[in-house]
C-alpha cells in the first residue's frame, strides 16, 4: 500500500545518477514530456485504503517527478494538464496507466502522455505484456457505448436492443477471461497474473473456478501482500457461494421494524439486493415482479434489500411503490456500506441469492429469464 506520496518539482535532478531507489519500498517517477513548462501540470492519480487520491506537480521546461513508498504494486494514472486548465473532463484526458512500484520509473514522451514510453523495474515492464489481455473488453466497452450513444432515445429504450447489448458484452467478457487464463498460466510467478484474477472475479467470485487457478500461482506471489488479500475475498466468497447456508441478518423493514432473513426459513427466498438511484435494478424489477407473481403461491417470496443513501428515505419507498414491490423490504439507508450487502459480498447491484427451504444458497444473480427457469426448476411451472 501506498505510506506517503511528495510532490515535487524536477529540473537539475534528471541529470543526478539514480541511488537509493531500489533498497526500501521507496519508488522514484520521472518524466520527460517535450518542453512545457508552467502552467501545465502533470496529476498522479490512484486509490489508496479504498480513497481516491489525486497528486499535481507543475512541469518545469518538460520534466516532473512523483516520489513516494510502495510495500505492494499500485495501479496509477498519470494525466497531463497541457494548459493549466485542471483535469475534469475525462475524455478529454491526456492519461497513461503505470504501477508505482519500489525503483526508479521512467516516462518519455515527445508531446502526449499517453504515447509516453515507460522503463524501469519489473512491474511496469510486464504491464505491456498483459495490456493486450487487459484492454479486450475495453475496446468492446467502448464500442457498445459509443453504438448506444448513437441511438435514438426510442432505440434505447428497445428491449430487443438492449438484450442484444447485454448478450455482446457477455460475450466479450467470456472472451476477456480465456485471455486472462491463458496469461495466468504462462505467467504463474507475474503480479500480472494475480491482476487477472481480480479481474475474472469481478465479473463472478466463483471460489470453486477461481481457487484452483489461484493454487497454480508461484508461492511467492501467493504470499504477497495482494496475494494474501485475494485469499482473504475467497474466503469471504465461500461463505456466500452456492451450496453454503445463507448468513443470518437483522434490517428494519420500511416501517422500522427489525426484520430477519432466517425469518423466511421454510420458503424458497430470493434475497434481492437493489437500490431506488440504481437504473439496472429498476430495469430488472418487472421481472422480479413477474416472478414473485408466478410463484408466491408455491412456496416462494422475495426479501428486498435497498442500497439507498442516508436521507433518501422517501425516494426509496417511491421506488418500491411505482415498481410494484409488494414484498418485505428493508434497508439499513447506508448506500454502498449497507451492513447486509457488505456481510454478502455485493459489489454491484442488482445482485440476488436465491435460499432453500433449509437456508441454502440454491442460486446466484438470477435475472430474467435465468430466473424464471431455475424457479421452473424447484417449484414446477
Amino acid at each position: 500500500m501506498l505510506v506517503r506520496n511528495i510532490k515535487i518539482i524536477l529540473t537539475t535532478l534528471l541529470a543526478i545518477p539514480f541511488l537509493g531507489y531500489s533498497q526500501n519500498n521507496d519508488y522514484l517517477l520521472t518524466a520527460k514530456i517535450g518542453q512545457l513548462s508552467a502552467p501545465a501540470k502533470a496529476y498522479l492519480s490512484y486509490r489508496l485504503n479504498g480513497n481516491n487520491v489525486l497528486d499535481s506537480v507543475v512541469l518545469d521546461n518538460g520534466t516532473f517527478q512523483f516520489k513516494g513508498v510502495v510495500s505492494d504494486p499500485i495501479r496509477a494514472s498519470l494525466i497531463l494538464d497541457h494548459t493549466g486548465a485542471g483535469i475534469k473532463n475525462k475524455k478529454k484526458q491526456d492519461v497513461l496507466t503505470i504501477y508505482l512500484e519500489k525503483g526508479r520509473i521512467q516516462v518519455n514522451a515527445t508531446d502526449s502522455i499517453k504515447k509516453g514510453v515507460v522503463s524501469g523495474p519489473k512491474i511496469n515492464m510486464e504491464y505491456l505484456g498483459y495490456k493486450a489481455s487487459e484492454n479486450y473488453l475495453g475496446k468492446v466497452m467502448a464500442a457498445l457505448n459509443w453504438e448506444y450513444e448513437k441511438a435514438t432515445k426510442e432505440k434505447r429504450k428497445d428491449p430487443e436492443f438492449q438484450k442484444d447489448l447485454e448478450a455482446r458484452y457477455a460475450k466479450a467478457e467470456a472472451e476477456r477471461d480465456v485471455l486472462l487464463n491463458k496469461y495466468i498460466k504462462a505467467n504463474p510467478d507475474s503480479f500480472f497474473s494475480l491482476v487477472a484474477l481480480k479481474e475474472i472475479s469481478d465479473s463472478d467470485m466463483d471460489v470453486h473456478v477461481l481457487e484452483p487457478v489461484f493454487n497454480k500461482l508461484s508461492t511467492g506471489l501467493k504470499n504477497s501482500n495482494a496475494g494474501k488479500e485475494f485469499a482473504k475475498s475467497m474466503e469471504k466468497a465461500r461463505a456466500t457461494s452456492i451450496g453454503a447456508i445463507a448468513m443470518d441478518f437483522s434490517q428494519n423493514d420500511m416501517n422500522d421494524r427489525p426484520v430477519k432473513l432466517s425469518d423466511f426459513r421454510g420458503k424458497y427466498l430470493l434475497l434481492d439486493f437493489w437500490a431506488s438511484w440504481c437504473g439496472p435494478c429498476r430495469q430488472e424489477n418487472p421481472n422480479v415482479v413477474k416472478a414473485y407473481k408466478t410463484y408466491k403461491d408455491k412456496n416462494f417470496t422475495v426479501l428486498g434489500v435497498s442500497l439507498d443513501q442516508p436521507g433518501k428515505k422517501q425516494d426509496w419507498l417511491q421506488a418500491i411503490e411505482k415498481d410494484g414491490l409488494t414484498w418485505t423490504q428493508l434497508s439499513d439507508l447506508q448506500g454502498w456500506k449497507n451492513a447486509a450487502s457488505t456481510l454478502y459480498g455485493v459489489r454491484g447491484i442488482p445482485a440476488n441469492f436465491l435460499i432453500d427451504p433449509q437456508g441454502k444458497i440454491v442460486g446466484k444473480d438470477l435475472r430474467g429469464a435465468a430466473l424464471e427457469k431455475k424457479l421452473g426448476e424447484l417449484l414446477g411451472k
